[in-house]
């Protein structure tokens, strides 16, 4: 299991489309958190949104990269899905303080 995982990690970079979407859910979660900040009910929503907009970003740049740069690309899923498992934990750790 593990050499699978570190083939999927450390794979080329997808290229232009795949960073395209998620670059574009990244934009959306920053949407998301503008709108609720200016309707003035960011308290509730800032906290597990942040997460989104910064693994979704850094998995996006690492689709981004050219195809020589595999360890940087993997380096930076890897951080993408520890951010991602940090909400996660922090959901069953501490709800209140992500549902609000």
């Amino acid at each position: 299991m593990v050499p699978y995982i570190g083939d999927v990690l450390f794979k080329e970079p997808q290229g232009r489309r795949s960073s395209l979407v998620q670059f574009g859910t990244s934009l959306s979660f920053c949407c998301l958190l503008v709108y609720a900040w200016s309707v003035g009910e960011a308290g509730a929503v800032v906290p597990w949104v942040l997460f989104f907009i910064v693994g979704t970003a850094l998995s996006g740049i690492a689709e981004s990269l050219p195809k020589t740069r595999r360890r940087a690309a993997g380096l930076l899923r890897l951080t993408a899905i520890f951010v991602l498992t940090c909400f996660l934990a922090g959901l069953f750790l501490a709800p209140e303080y992500i549902v609000g």
